[in-house]
Protein backbone atom coordinates (compact mmCIF):
# COMPACT_ATOMS: atom_id res chain seq x y z
CA UNK A 1 0.00 0.00 0.00
CA UNK A 2 1.29 3.44 -0.96
CA UNK A 3 0.48 6.37 1.31
CA UNK A 4 1.43 10.02 1.13
CA UNK A 5 2.79 11.67 4.25
CA UNK A 6 1.45 15.21 4.53
CA UNK A 7 4.60 16.82 5.87
CA UNK A 8 7.72 18.52 4.58
CA UNK A 9 9.30 18.61 8.06
CA UNK A 10 12.37 16.38 7.75
CA UNK A 11 12.33 15.46 11.45
CA UNK A 12 8.69 14.38 11.39
CA UNK A 13 9.14 12.49 8.12
CA UNK A 14 12.09 10.54 9.57
CA UNK A 15 10.23 9.72 12.81
CA UNK A 16 7.07 8.57 11.03
CA UNK A 17 9.01 6.51 8.50
CA UNK A 18 10.92 4.86 11.38
CA UNK A 19 7.64 4.05 13.15
CA UNK A 20 6.04 2.62 9.99
CA UNK A 21 9.11 0.67 8.84
CA UNK A 22 7.75 -2.70 10.02
CA UNK A 23 4.57 -2.39 7.97
CA UNK A 24 4.06 -3.21 4.33
CA UNK A 25 3.57 0.47 3.47
CA UNK A 26 5.42 2.69 1.04
CA UNK A 27 5.42 6.09 2.76
CA UNK A 28 5.99 8.91 0.29
CA UNK A 29 6.59 12.42 1.69
CA UNK A 30 4.38 14.94 -0.06
CA UNK A 31 7.39 17.00 -1.12
CA UNK A 32 8.61 14.06 -3.24
CA UNK A 33 5.36 14.40 -5.19
CA UNK A 34 5.66 18.16 -5.57
CA UNK A 35 2.84 18.84 -3.11
CA UNK A 36 3.13 22.10 -1.20
CA UNK A 37 2.24 22.39 2.48
CA UNK A 38 -1.43 22.92 3.28
CA UNK A 39 -2.80 25.94 5.08
CA UNK A 40 -3.21 25.40 8.83
CA UNK A 41 -5.77 28.06 9.76
CA UNK A 42 -7.52 26.17 12.54
CA UNK A 43 -7.34 26.58 16.31
CA UNK A 44 -7.17 22.86 17.08
CA UNK A 45 -4.64 20.17 16.27
CA UNK A 46 -7.31 17.79 14.96
CA UNK A 47 -8.71 20.27 12.45
CA UNK A 48 -5.23 21.11 11.16
CA UNK A 49 -4.26 17.43 10.86
CA UNK A 50 -7.41 16.71 8.86
CA UNK A 51 -6.87 19.74 6.61
CA UNK A 52 -3.32 18.58 5.85
CA UNK A 53 -4.36 14.97 5.21
CA UNK A 54 -7.25 15.97 2.92
CA UNK A 55 -5.01 18.37 0.99
CA UNK A 56 -2.33 15.70 0.41
CA UNK A 57 -4.94 13.11 -0.62
CA UNK A 58 -6.61 15.56 -3.02
CA UNK A 59 -3.30 16.53 -4.64
CA UNK A 60 -1.90 12.99 -4.87
CA UNK A 61 -4.93 10.75 -5.36
CA UNK A 62 -3.47 8.51 -2.62
CA UNK A 63 -4.46 7.79 0.97
CA UNK A 64 -2.81 10.37 3.18
CA UNK A 65 -1.45 10.51 6.70
CA UNK A 66 -0.92 13.79 8.53
CA UNK A 67 0.07 14.83 11.97
CA UNK A 68 -0.36 18.10 13.76
CA UNK A 69 1.62 18.48 16.90
CA UNK A 70 3.17 20.99 19.22
CA UNK A 71 4.23 21.79 22.73
CA UNK A 72 1.66 23.01 25.26
CA UNK A 73 3.00 24.79 28.33
CA UNK A 74 0.92 25.01 31.51
CA UNK A 75 2.18 28.46 32.59
CA UNK A 76 1.36 29.82 29.12
CA UNK A 77 -2.22 28.45 29.14
CA UNK A 78 -1.37 25.83 26.51
CA UNK A 79 0.71 28.02 24.20
CA UNK A 80 2.53 27.72 21.85
CA UNK A 81 0.09 24.87 21.03
CA UNK A 82 -0.97 24.88 17.37
CA UNK A 83 1.41 27.81 16.82
CA UNK A 84 4.49 25.83 17.91
CA UNK A 85 6.15 25.74 14.48
CA UNK A 86 5.93 29.52 14.06
CA UNK A 87 5.94 30.68 17.69
CA UNK A 88 8.68 33.25 16.99
CA UNK A 89 7.17 34.23 13.63
CA UNK A 90 8.19 33.65 10.03
CA UNK A 91 10.31 32.16 8.60
CA UNK A 92 10.11 29.09 10.82
CA UNK A 93 13.18 28.63 13.03
CA UNK A 94 13.69 26.09 15.82
CA UNK A 95 16.32 28.29 17.47
CA UNK A 96 14.10 31.38 17.42
CA UNK A 97 11.11 29.38 18.70
CA UNK A 98 13.16 28.00 21.58
CA UNK A 99 14.46 31.45 22.52
CA UNK A 100 10.90 32.83 22.45
CA UNK A 101 9.62 30.00 24.66
CA UNK A 102 12.38 30.38 27.24
CA UNK A 103 11.83 34.17 27.27
CA UNK A 104 8.07 33.72 27.75
CA UNK A 105 8.78 31.56 30.81
CA UNK A 106 11.14 34.04 32.48
CA UNK A 107 10.30 34.04 36.19
CA UNK A 108 7.80 31.18 35.89
CA UNK A 109 8.17 28.47 38.52
CA UNK A 110 5.70 26.12 36.84
CA UNK A 111 7.62 24.60 33.94
CA UNK A 112 5.24 21.71 33.20
CA UNK A 113 4.64 21.05 29.51
CA UNK A 114 3.54 18.32 27.21
CA UNK A 115 3.93 17.55 23.57
CA UNK A 116 0.61 16.77 21.89
CA UNK A 117 0.06 15.01 18.57
CA UNK A 118 -2.97 14.18 16.46
CA UNK A 119 -2.53 11.74 13.58
CA UNK A 120 -5.19 11.65 10.87
CA UNK A 121 -5.45 9.12 8.06
CA UNK A 122 -7.83 9.62 5.13
CA UNK A 123 -8.38 7.01 2.45
CA UNK A 124 -9.35 9.77 -0.01
CA UNK A 125 -9.80 13.54 0.21
CA UNK A 126 -13.52 13.38 0.97
CA UNK A 127 -13.25 10.44 3.39
CA UNK A 128 -16.22 10.80 5.81
CA UNK A 129 -14.63 8.44 8.36
CA UNK A 130 -11.02 9.48 8.87
CA UNK A 131 -8.99 7.51 11.36
CA UNK A 132 -7.84 9.83 14.15
CA UNK A 133 -5.57 9.14 17.12
CA UNK A 134 -3.78 11.29 19.66
CA UNK A 135 -0.80 11.08 21.97
CA UNK A 136 0.67 13.15 24.83
CA UNK A 137 4.20 13.21 26.22
CA UNK A 138 4.72 14.97 29.55
CA UNK A 139 7.82 16.79 30.70
CA UNK A 140 9.02 20.25 31.59
CA UNK A 141 10.74 23.15 29.86
CA UNK A 142 14.33 23.94 30.85
CA UNK A 143 16.21 27.14 30.05
CA UNK A 144 19.50 25.66 28.87
CA UNK A 145 19.37 23.34 25.84
CA UNK A 146 20.78 19.85 26.26
CA UNK A 147 21.47 17.31 23.52
CA UNK A 148 21.85 17.47 19.78
CA UNK A 149 19.25 14.98 18.57
CA UNK A 150 15.62 15.48 17.70
CA UNK A 151 14.21 18.76 16.43
CA UNK A 152 11.91 21.57 17.45
CA UNK A 153 11.75 22.11 21.20
CA UNK A 154 13.48 18.80 22.02
CA UNK A 155 16.68 20.34 23.54
CA UNK A 156 14.50 22.25 26.06
CA UNK A 157 12.00 19.44 26.79
CA UNK A 158 13.15 17.53 29.87
CA UNK A 159 11.66 14.06 30.23
CA UNK A 160 11.49 14.04 34.02
CA UNK A 161 11.44 10.27 34.59
CA UNK A 162 14.56 9.83 32.45
CA UNK A 163 16.43 12.94 33.57
CA UNK A 164 17.27 13.70 29.93
CA UNK A 165 15.87 15.98 27.28
CA UNK A 166 14.13 14.65 24.19
CA UNK A 167 17.23 15.76 22.26
CA UNK A 168 19.41 13.42 24.37
CA UNK A 169 17.39 10.33 23.52
CA UNK A 170 18.19 7.96 20.70
CA UNK A 171 15.66 7.83 17.88
CA UNK A 172 14.50 4.44 19.13
CA UNK A 173 14.06 5.71 22.71
CA UNK A 174 12.15 8.76 21.54
CA UNK A 175 9.87 6.82 19.21
CA UNK A 176 9.01 4.39 22.02
CA UNK A 177 7.66 7.09 24.36
CA UNK A 178 6.94 10.23 22.34
CA UNK A 179 3.59 11.85 21.61
CA UNK A 180 3.98 11.01 17.91
CA UNK A 181 4.91 7.41 18.63
CA UNK A 182 1.89 6.98 20.92
CA UNK A 183 -0.49 8.57 18.41
CA UNK A 184 0.81 6.51 15.51
CA UNK A 185 0.61 3.23 17.44
CA UNK A 186 -3.01 4.04 18.35
CA UNK A 187 -3.75 4.88 14.73
CA UNK A 188 -2.26 1.57 13.60
CA UNK A 189 -4.53 -0.29 16.02
CA UNK A 190 -7.52 1.42 14.40
CA UNK A 191 -6.20 0.55 10.96
CA UNK A 192 -5.69 -3.10 11.90
CA UNK A 193 -9.26 -3.27 13.26
CA UNK A 194 -10.54 -1.98 9.95
CA UNK A 195 -8.44 -4.34 7.85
Amino acid sequence: MRIVLASNNAGKVREIQDLLAALDLEVVPQGALGIAEAEEPHHTFVENALAKARHAARESGLPALADDSGICVAALKGEPGVHSAYYAGFPRSDDANNRALVAALTGATDRRAHYYCVMALVRRAADPEPLIAEGRWHGEVIDTPQGSGGFGYDPHFLVSELGRTAAQLTREEKNAISHRGKALRRLLLLLREEL
